[in-house]
Protein backbone atom coordinates (compact mmCIF):
# COMPACT_ATOMS: atom_id res chain seq x y z
CA UNK A 1 0.00 0.00 0.00
CA UNK A 2 1.11 3.70 -0.71
CA UNK A 3 2.18 5.63 2.17
CA UNK A 4 1.24 9.39 1.87
CA UNK A 5 2.99 12.11 3.25
CA UNK A 6 1.48 14.02 6.27
CA UNK A 7 0.73 17.20 4.19
CA UNK A 8 -0.80 14.20 1.64
CA UNK A 9 -2.85 12.86 4.61
CA UNK A 10 -4.32 15.87 5.90
CA UNK A 11 -5.30 17.00 2.45
CA UNK A 12 -7.14 13.80 1.77
CA UNK A 13 -8.87 13.95 4.91
CA UNK A 14 -10.11 17.55 4.13
CA UNK A 15 -10.77 16.83 0.77
CA UNK A 16 -11.74 12.94 0.28
CA UNK A 17 -13.26 12.09 3.17
CA UNK A 18 -16.84 12.30 4.29
CA UNK A 19 -16.58 12.92 7.98
CA UNK A 20 -16.59 15.61 9.74
CA UNK A 21 -15.84 16.16 13.35
CA UNK A 22 -13.64 17.65 15.82
CA UNK A 23 -9.81 17.75 17.07
CA UNK A 24 -9.22 18.42 20.75
CA UNK A 25 -5.71 18.56 22.05
CA UNK A 26 -4.43 19.01 25.28
CA UNK A 27 -0.32 19.18 26.49
CA UNK A 28 2.14 19.26 23.25
CA UNK A 29 0.24 22.15 21.25
CA UNK A 30 -2.45 21.95 18.89
CA UNK A 31 -0.24 20.19 16.22
CA UNK A 32 -2.54 17.88 14.75
CA UNK A 33 -4.85 20.74 13.81
CA UNK A 34 -2.37 22.83 12.42
CA UNK A 35 -1.21 19.85 10.08
CA UNK A 36 -5.12 20.06 8.81
CA UNK A 37 -5.09 23.84 8.85
CA UNK A 38 -2.44 24.18 6.63
CA UNK A 39 -3.19 21.39 3.99
CA UNK A 40 -5.78 23.55 2.90
CA UNK A 41 -9.94 23.02 2.93
CA UNK A 42 -10.49 22.39 6.38
CA UNK A 43 -13.50 23.91 6.26
CA UNK A 44 -14.89 20.57 4.66
CA UNK A 45 -13.72 17.92 7.62
CA UNK A 46 -13.30 20.03 10.77
CA UNK A 47 -16.35 21.39 13.18
CA UNK A 48 -14.17 22.98 15.96
CA UNK A 49 -10.82 22.84 16.94
CA UNK A 50 -10.15 23.10 20.99
CA UNK A 51 -7.12 22.95 23.28
CA UNK A 52 -8.26 23.36 27.51
CA UNK A 53 -5.01 23.59 28.76
CA UNK A 54 -6.46 25.04 32.02
CA UNK A 55 -6.79 22.31 34.48
CA UNK A 56 -10.29 23.62 35.65
CA UNK A 57 -11.21 23.94 31.81
CA UNK A 58 -10.38 20.65 31.11
CA UNK A 59 -12.02 19.07 34.27
CA UNK A 60 -15.30 21.15 33.76
CA UNK A 61 -15.66 19.76 29.87
CA UNK A 62 -14.19 16.24 30.61
CA UNK A 63 -14.12 15.31 34.49
CA UNK A 64 -16.87 16.74 36.18
CA UNK A 65 -18.47 13.47 37.44
CA UNK A 66 -15.48 11.39 38.45
CA UNK A 67 -11.88 12.42 38.64
CA UNK A 68 -9.20 10.76 36.44
CA UNK A 69 -6.07 11.93 35.91
CA UNK A 70 -5.24 14.13 32.78
CA UNK A 71 -2.93 12.28 30.99
CA UNK A 72 -4.59 9.00 31.18
CA UNK A 73 -6.63 6.41 28.95
CA UNK A 74 -9.77 7.26 31.45
CA UNK A 75 -9.13 10.98 30.34
CA UNK A 76 -8.89 10.33 26.88
CA UNK A 77 -12.06 8.31 26.65
CA UNK A 78 -14.33 10.84 28.63
CA UNK A 79 -12.69 13.62 25.84
CA UNK A 80 -13.23 12.05 22.47
CA UNK A 81 -17.11 10.88 23.92
CA UNK A 82 -17.90 14.46 25.29
CA UNK A 83 -16.41 15.77 21.65
CA UNK A 84 -18.88 13.31 19.90
CA UNK A 85 -21.81 13.58 21.75
CA UNK A 86 -22.01 17.40 21.08
CA UNK A 87 -21.92 16.85 17.20
CA UNK A 88 -24.62 14.69 17.75
CA UNK A 89 -26.59 17.05 19.81
CA UNK A 90 -25.55 19.88 17.95
CA UNK A 91 -25.27 18.93 14.12
CA UNK A 92 -27.25 15.80 14.01
CA UNK A 93 -30.09 16.56 11.95
CA UNK A 94 -27.84 19.93 10.09
CA UNK A 95 -25.04 17.69 8.45
CA UNK A 96 -24.97 14.22 6.81
CA UNK A 97 -21.44 13.64 6.70
CA UNK A 98 -20.23 10.80 9.09
CA UNK A 99 -18.73 11.96 12.48
CA UNK A 100 -15.30 12.00 14.26
CA UNK A 101 -13.92 13.31 17.13
CA UNK A 102 -9.87 13.24 17.57
CA UNK A 103 -8.60 14.14 21.10
CA UNK A 104 -5.31 13.65 22.37
CA UNK A 105 -3.84 14.21 26.12
CA UNK A 106 -0.25 14.22 26.13
CA UNK A 107 2.74 15.03 28.57
CA UNK A 108 6.01 16.73 26.57
CA UNK A 109 9.42 16.60 28.20
CA UNK A 110 10.12 19.05 30.78
CA UNK A 111 12.75 22.22 30.39
CA UNK A 112 14.83 20.21 32.87
CA UNK A 113 14.33 17.01 31.34
CA UNK A 114 13.54 15.09 34.28
CA UNK A 115 10.46 13.49 32.53
CA UNK A 116 9.45 11.62 29.52
CA UNK A 117 7.24 12.40 27.27
CA UNK A 118 4.25 10.44 26.73
CA UNK A 119 0.31 10.42 25.79
CA UNK A 120 -2.66 8.81 24.55
CA UNK A 121 -4.63 9.99 21.55
CA UNK A 122 -7.86 8.67 20.67
CA UNK A 123 -10.23 8.70 17.80
CA UNK A 124 -14.41 8.06 17.68
CA UNK A 125 -15.89 7.52 14.20
CA UNK A 126 -19.00 6.76 12.95
CA UNK A 127 -18.95 3.89 11.03
CA UNK A 128 -21.96 1.37 10.07
CA UNK A 129 -24.27 3.01 13.00
CA UNK A 130 -24.01 6.92 13.75
CA UNK A 131 -25.11 6.41 17.42
CA UNK A 132 -22.76 3.59 18.28
CA UNK A 133 -19.26 4.78 17.09
CA UNK A 134 -15.94 3.05 16.71
CA UNK A 135 -13.24 3.60 19.08
CA UNK A 136 -9.49 3.56 18.68
CA UNK A 137 -6.79 4.25 21.76
CA UNK A 138 -3.21 4.30 21.44
CA UNK A 139 -0.45 5.37 23.82
CA UNK A 140 2.87 6.49 22.66
CA UNK A 141 6.10 7.22 24.37
CA UNK A 142 7.78 10.68 22.87
CA UNK A 143 11.54 9.68 22.62
CA UNK A 144 13.22 12.80 21.79
CA UNK A 145 15.28 15.09 23.65
CA UNK A 146 13.24 18.26 22.78
CA UNK A 147 10.10 19.55 23.21
CA UNK A 148 9.48 20.88 20.23
CA UNK A 149 10.59 17.76 17.89
CA UNK A 150 7.97 16.22 20.16
CA UNK A 151 5.50 18.19 19.39
CA UNK A 152 6.26 17.44 15.63
CA UNK A 153 5.81 13.90 16.03
CA UNK A 154 3.16 14.51 17.88
CA UNK A 155 0.99 16.38 14.86
CA UNK A 156 2.18 13.83 12.64
CA UNK A 157 0.42 10.81 14.87
CA UNK A 158 -2.32 12.44 14.85
CA UNK A 159 -3.06 12.84 11.55
CA UNK A 160 -1.83 9.14 11.15
CA UNK A 161 -4.48 8.18 12.89
CA UNK A 162 -7.15 9.97 11.64
CA UNK A 163 -6.63 9.12 8.41
CA UNK A 164 -6.54 5.64 9.49
CA UNK A 165 -9.88 6.26 11.64
CA UNK A 166 -11.33 7.72 8.79
CA UNK A 167 -10.00 5.57 5.40
CA UNK A 168 -9.17 2.03 6.72
CA UNK A 169 -11.75 1.38 9.25
CA UNK A 170 -12.51 -2.22 7.70
CA UNK A 171 -8.74 -3.15 7.74
CA UNK A 172 -7.67 -2.67 11.81
CA UNK A 173 -4.02 -4.02 10.67
CA UNK A 174 -3.50 -1.07 8.30
CA UNK A 175 -4.48 1.16 10.65
CA UNK A 176 -2.00 -0.24 13.16
CA UNK A 177 0.65 -0.14 10.55
CA UNK A 178 -0.11 3.62 9.32
CA UNK A 179 0.72 4.81 12.89
CA UNK A 180 4.65 5.14 12.41
CA UNK A 181 4.25 6.65 8.46
CA UNK A 182 6.82 9.39 8.45
CA UNK A 183 8.50 8.47 11.90
CA UNK A 184 11.41 6.46 12.87
CA UNK A 185 11.66 4.30 15.18
CA UNK A 186 13.99 6.46 17.46
CA UNK A 187 11.47 9.21 17.82
CA UNK A 188 8.48 7.45 19.32
CA UNK A 189 7.37 3.98 20.44
CA UNK A 190 3.44 2.95 20.84
CA UNK A 191 2.65 0.71 23.51
CA UNK A 192 -1.04 -0.03 23.38
CA UNK A 193 -3.59 0.11 20.83
CA UNK A 194 -7.66 -0.73 21.92
CA UNK A 195 -10.12 -0.78 19.33
CA UNK A 196 -13.82 -1.12 20.33
CA UNK A 197 -17.06 -0.78 18.32
CA UNK A 198 -19.62 -2.48 15.86
CA UNK A 199 -16.94 -2.61 12.81
CA UNK A 200 -14.40 -3.56 15.58
CA UNK A 201 -16.68 -7.11 16.70
CA UNK A 202 -14.36 -9.21 14.84
CA UNK A 203 -11.07 -7.61 16.03
CA UNK A 204 -8.67 -9.29 19.32
CA UNK A 205 -6.75 -6.77 20.97
CA UNK A 206 -4.72 -9.20 21.97
CA UNK A 207 -3.65 -9.50 18.16
CA UNK A 208 -3.33 -6.41 17.08
CA UNK A 209 -1.11 -5.29 20.15
CA UNK A 210 1.03 -8.52 19.58
CA UNK A 211 1.78 -6.89 16.41
CA UNK A 212 3.22 -3.93 18.18
CA UNK A 213 5.94 -6.30 19.08
CA UNK A 214 5.98 -8.21 15.98
CA UNK A 215 6.96 -4.47 13.80
CA UNK A 216 9.06 -3.53 16.50
CA UNK A 217 7.13 -0.49 17.37
CA UNK A 218 6.96 -1.72 21.21
CA UNK A 219 9.66 -3.74 22.94
CA UNK A 220 6.65 -5.35 25.23
CA UNK A 221 2.87 -6.09 25.58
CA UNK A 222 1.20 -7.08 28.87
CA UNK A 223 -2.40 -8.56 29.93
CA UNK A 224 -3.81 -8.96 33.15
CA UNK A 225 -5.43 -12.62 34.36
CA UNK A 226 -8.54 -12.05 32.30
CA UNK A 227 -6.53 -11.14 29.02
CA UNK A 228 -7.44 -7.98 28.73
CA UNK A 229 -4.54 -5.91 27.65
CA UNK A 230 -3.28 -3.12 30.16
CA UNK A 231 -0.85 -0.62 28.81
CA UNK A 232 2.53 -1.78 30.79
CA UNK A 233 2.61 1.77 32.55
CA UNK A 234 -0.63 1.45 33.68
CA UNK A 235 -0.43 -2.02 34.81
CA UNK A 236 3.40 -1.79 36.76
CA UNK A 237 3.03 1.85 38.37
CA UNK A 238 4.40 1.20 42.23
CA UNK A 239 4.24 -2.75 41.67
CA UNK A 240 6.38 -5.87 42.62
CA UNK A 241 7.18 -8.23 39.93
CA UNK A 242 7.99 -11.55 39.76
CA UNK A 243 8.73 -12.88 36.49
CA UNK A 244 8.89 -16.40 35.36
CA UNK A 245 9.99 -16.70 31.46
CA UNK A 246 9.28 -19.39 29.81
CA UNK A 247 7.29 -21.26 26.50
CA UNK A 248 4.36 -22.03 28.40
CA UNK A 249 3.15 -24.17 25.67
CA UNK A 250 1.08 -25.19 27.57
CA UNK A 251 1.94 -23.77 31.26
CA UNK A 252 2.53 -26.81 33.08
CA UNK A 253 2.63 -27.89 36.94
CA UNK A 254 6.35 -27.51 37.34
CA UNK A 255 5.70 -23.47 36.08
CA UNK A 256 2.86 -23.30 38.82
CA UNK A 257 4.91 -24.60 41.12
CA UNK A 258 7.85 -22.07 40.28
CA UNK A 259 5.12 -19.56 40.54
CA UNK A 260 3.75 -20.44 43.83
CA UNK A 261 6.48 -21.24 45.54
CA UNK A 262 8.60 -18.06 44.35
CA UNK A 263 5.66 -15.98 45.41
CA UNK A 264 5.71 -18.06 48.63
CA UNK A 265 9.50 -16.57 49.67
CA UNK A 266 8.54 -12.90 48.12
CA UNK A 267 5.66 -12.72 50.79
CA UNK A 268 7.99 -12.59 53.59
CA UNK A 269 9.32 -9.43 51.99
CA UNK A 270 8.11 -6.05 53.91
CA UNK A 271 7.23 -4.33 50.67
CA UNK A 272 4.80 -7.73 50.23
CA UNK A 273 1.21 -6.90 49.71
CA UNK A 274 -1.30 -8.63 48.13
CA UNK A 275 -2.73 -5.73 46.10
CA UNK A 276 0.91 -4.57 44.84
CA UNK A 277 2.58 -7.49 43.58
CA UNK A 278 1.95 -9.33 40.34
CA UNK A 279 3.01 -12.55 38.90
CA UNK A 280 4.17 -12.53 34.99
CA UNK A 281 4.38 -15.66 32.70
CA UNK A 282 6.73 -13.89 30.18
CA UNK A 283 7.47 -15.11 26.60
CA UNK A 284 9.70 -14.24 24.28
CA UNK A 285 8.95 -13.37 21.09
CA UNK A 286 11.43 -15.59 19.72
CA UNK A 287 9.42 -18.53 21.12
CA UNK A 288 6.42 -17.62 19.33
CA UNK A 289 7.87 -17.41 15.72
CA UNK A 290 7.23 -20.00 13.39
CA UNK A 291 9.58 -19.19 10.67
CA UNK A 292 9.01 -15.50 9.80
CA UNK A 293 5.76 -15.50 11.18
CA UNK A 294 3.61 -15.74 14.65
CA UNK A 295 1.38 -18.62 14.83
CA UNK A 296 -1.63 -16.95 15.94
CA UNK A 297 -3.76 -19.54 17.03
CA UNK A 298 -0.89 -21.18 19.27
CA UNK A 299 -0.47 -17.69 20.86
CA UNK A 300 -3.93 -17.18 21.62
CA UNK A 301 -3.94 -21.07 23.02
CA UNK A 302 -1.19 -20.25 25.36
CA UNK A 303 -2.62 -17.16 26.70
CA UNK A 304 -5.81 -18.65 27.21
CA UNK A 305 -4.55 -21.32 29.37
CA UNK A 306 -2.11 -19.53 31.40
CA UNK A 307 -4.92 -16.82 31.97
CA UNK A 308 -7.36 -19.69 32.92
CA UNK A 309 -4.55 -20.76 35.56
CA UNK A 310 -5.00 -16.80 36.77
CA UNK A 311 -1.43 -15.58 35.97
CA UNK A 312 -0.97 -12.53 34.02
CA UNK A 313 1.29 -12.07 30.96
CA UNK A 314 4.02 -10.53 29.05
CA UNK A 315 5.55 -11.27 25.65
CA UNK A 316 8.73 -9.20 24.90
CA UNK A 317 11.39 -8.67 22.01
CA UNK A 318 14.20 -9.70 24.77
CA UNK A 319 16.41 -12.37 24.30
CA UNK A 320 18.80 -11.74 27.35
CA UNK A 321 17.55 -10.97 30.89
CA UNK A 322 19.24 -7.67 31.18
CA UNK A 323 17.43 -6.78 28.84
CA UNK A 324 14.72 -7.17 30.74
CA UNK A 325 15.81 -6.05 33.92
CA UNK A 326 16.78 -2.29 32.06
CA UNK A 327 13.24 -2.74 29.94
CA UNK A 328 11.13 -2.66 33.90
CA UNK A 329 13.95 -0.16 34.92
CA UNK A 330 12.29 3.02 33.08
CA UNK A 331 8.59 2.16 35.18
CA UNK A 332 8.11 3.27 39.26
CA UNK A 333 8.67 -0.11 40.21
CA UNK A 334 9.34 -1.48 43.53
CA UNK A 335 11.33 -4.84 43.46
CA UNK A 336 11.76 -7.16 40.70
CA UNK A 337 12.41 -11.06 41.11
CA UNK A 338 13.47 -12.90 38.11
CA UNK A 339 12.72 -16.73 38.50
CA UNK A 340 15.11 -19.24 36.85
CA UNK A 341 16.66 -22.69 36.92
CA UNK A 342 20.17 -23.45 36.98
CA UNK A 343 20.77 -24.34 33.74
CA UNK A 344 19.89 -21.52 32.16
CA UNK A 345 21.55 -19.60 34.99
CA UNK A 346 24.43 -21.00 33.95
CA UNK A 347 24.02 -19.47 30.29
CA UNK A 348 23.72 -16.62 31.37
CA UNK A 349 26.60 -16.22 33.83
CA UNK A 350 29.88 -17.17 31.12
CA UNK A 351 31.62 -14.57 29.42
CA UNK A 352 30.17 -15.30 26.32
CA UNK A 353 27.38 -13.49 24.54
CA UNK A 354 28.13 -9.88 25.64
CA UNK A 355 30.45 -8.83 22.96
CA UNK A 356 28.50 -5.62 22.25
CA UNK A 357 28.80 -4.63 25.68
CA UNK A 358 32.51 -2.97 26.83
CA UNK A 359 32.50 -4.20 30.12
CA UNK A 360 31.50 -7.74 29.32
CA UNK A 361 29.92 -10.06 31.76
CA UNK A 362 30.74 -7.37 34.38
CA UNK A 363 28.38 -4.64 32.79
CA UNK A 364 25.87 -7.40 31.94
CA UNK A 365 26.05 -8.27 35.71
CA UNK A 366 25.31 -4.46 36.61
CA UNK A 367 22.45 -4.24 34.66
CA UNK A 368 20.85 -7.69 35.62
CA UNK A 369 21.36 -6.91 39.62
CA UNK A 370 20.00 -3.50 39.89
CA UNK A 371 19.64 -2.43 43.17
CA UNK A 372 15.76 -3.38 43.64
CA UNK A 373 16.44 -6.55 41.72
CA UNK A 374 17.10 -10.65 43.22
CA UNK A 375 16.91 -13.84 41.25
CA UNK A 376 15.42 -16.79 43.01
CA UNK A 377 17.18 -19.83 41.42
CA UNK A 378 15.83 -23.48 41.19
CA UNK A 379 17.90 -26.23 40.89
CA UNK A 380 18.64 -29.00 38.10
CA UNK A 381 18.52 -32.90 38.03
CA UNK A 382 21.67 -34.80 37.10
CA UNK A 383 20.39 -37.21 34.12
CA UNK A 384 22.56 -39.69 34.78
CA UNK A 385 21.87 -40.08 38.42
CA UNK A 386 18.25 -38.85 39.05
CA UNK A 387 19.50 -36.52 41.74
CA UNK A 388 18.72 -32.82 42.53
CA UNK A 389 22.00 -30.26 41.96
CA UNK A 390 22.04 -27.59 44.12
CA UNK A 391 24.44 -24.86 42.89
CA UNK A 392 28.09 -24.62 45.34
CA UNK A 393 30.71 -22.72 44.50
CA UNK A 394 32.76 -25.67 42.89
CA UNK A 395 29.65 -25.83 40.24
CA UNK A 396 31.00 -22.78 38.62
CA UNK A 397 34.22 -22.38 36.66
CA UNK A 398 37.30 -20.59 38.59
CA UNK A 399 37.26 -17.37 36.44
CA UNK A 400 33.60 -16.71 37.73
CA UNK A 401 33.28 -18.52 41.18
CA UNK A 402 34.36 -15.78 43.04
CA UNK A 403 31.33 -13.60 41.11
CA UNK A 404 28.95 -16.67 42.02
CA UNK A 405 30.32 -16.02 45.84
CA UNK A 406 29.44 -12.20 45.67
CA UNK A 407 25.51 -13.06 44.36
CA UNK A 408 25.00 -15.40 47.05
CA UNK A 409 26.75 -13.51 49.78
CA UNK A 410 24.67 -10.17 49.08
CA UNK A 411 21.60 -12.39 48.98
CA UNK A 412 21.24 -11.15 44.82
CA UNK A 413 20.42 -14.90 44.25
CA UNK A 414 18.03 -16.63 46.49
CA UNK A 415 17.94 -20.52 46.30
CA UNK A 416 14.73 -22.36 46.26
CA UNK A 417 14.82 -25.61 47.52
CA UNK A 418 11.08 -27.26 47.17
CA UNK A 419 11.14 -29.24 45.14
CA UNK A 420 11.59 -33.14 44.62
CA UNK A 421 13.15 -35.24 41.63
CA UNK A 422 10.16 -36.28 40.03
CA UNK A 423 9.41 -32.51 38.90
CA UNK A 424 12.65 -31.25 38.22
CA UNK A 425 13.31 -32.74 34.50
CA UNK A 426 9.72 -31.28 33.38
CA UNK A 427 10.69 -29.17 29.89
CA UNK A 428 8.91 -28.12 27.09
CA UNK A 429 10.05 -31.09 24.45
CA UNK A 430 8.75 -33.43 27.20
CA UNK A 431 5.45 -32.41 27.55
CA UNK A 432 5.27 -31.49 23.34
CA UNK A 433 5.96 -35.19 23.24
CA UNK A 434 3.04 -36.50 25.60
CA UNK A 435 0.17 -33.58 23.71
CA UNK A 436 1.19 -34.88 20.08
CA UNK A 437 1.20 -38.65 20.64
CA UNK A 438 -2.16 -38.33 22.79
CA UNK A 439 -0.62 -39.42 25.84
CA UNK A 440 -3.05 -40.20 28.58
CA UNK A 441 0.14 -39.14 31.21
CA UNK A 442 0.03 -35.50 30.27
CA UNK A 443 -2.52 -34.99 32.92
CA UNK A 444 -0.18 -35.94 35.60
CA UNK A 445 2.24 -33.03 34.18
CA UNK A 446 -0.09 -30.15 33.44
CA UNK A 447 -2.98 -28.36 35.60
CA UNK A 448 -6.44 -30.28 35.66
CA UNK A 449 -7.96 -27.57 33.82
CA UNK A 450 -5.05 -27.02 31.57
CA UNK A 451 -5.68 -30.90 30.71
CA UNK A 452 -9.52 -30.60 29.92
CA UNK A 453 -8.84 -28.03 27.83
CA UNK A 454 -5.92 -29.46 25.22
CA UNK A 455 -8.25 -32.64 25.30
CA UNK A 456 -11.20 -30.64 24.71
CA UNK A 457 -10.00 -28.32 21.81
CA UNK A 458 -7.32 -31.23 20.50
CA UNK A 459 -4.46 -27.98 21.22
CA UNK A 460 -1.10 -27.60 20.17
CA UNK A 461 -1.55 -30.93 17.75
CA UNK A 462 -2.82 -32.82 20.29
CA UNK A 463 -3.88 -36.70 18.71
CA UNK A 464 -5.51 -38.21 21.19
CA UNK A 465 -5.09 -42.39 21.04
CA UNK A 466 -8.40 -44.07 20.28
Amino acid sequence: MKKFSSKEKAVKINIESIHYGTVAEIGGGQETARHLFQAGGASNSIAKTVSAYDKLFSDHFYNEDMPSRHVSEDRLCKMVKYEYDELIKILDKANSQKFFAFANTVETINFNKTNQGNGWLGIMVEGSDRYNPNLILIHVKLLENDTLLQQYTLGTLGVNLIYGGLFLLDNPTEILLSLTDNLDSDRVEIDYIHTSGPDFNNVDNRLLNLMLVRNNMTPAIMFDKTGKVIQPGDMLYKKNIILNRGYFRPIHNLSMKFIEDSMEVFKRDEDYTPENTIAFCEISLNYLMQGEEVDESDFLHRVDLMNLMGQSVMVSRFKRYFELVKYFGQFRIIKLRIVMGLPTFDKILTNQGYDDLRGGVLQMMGILFAENVKIYLYPSINQETGEIVYPDDNHFPSDIRLLWQYLIETRKILIIKTLTPDNVGVNTKFITSLIEDGNSKLRFYVPDLVYKEIKKNRLFGYNERL
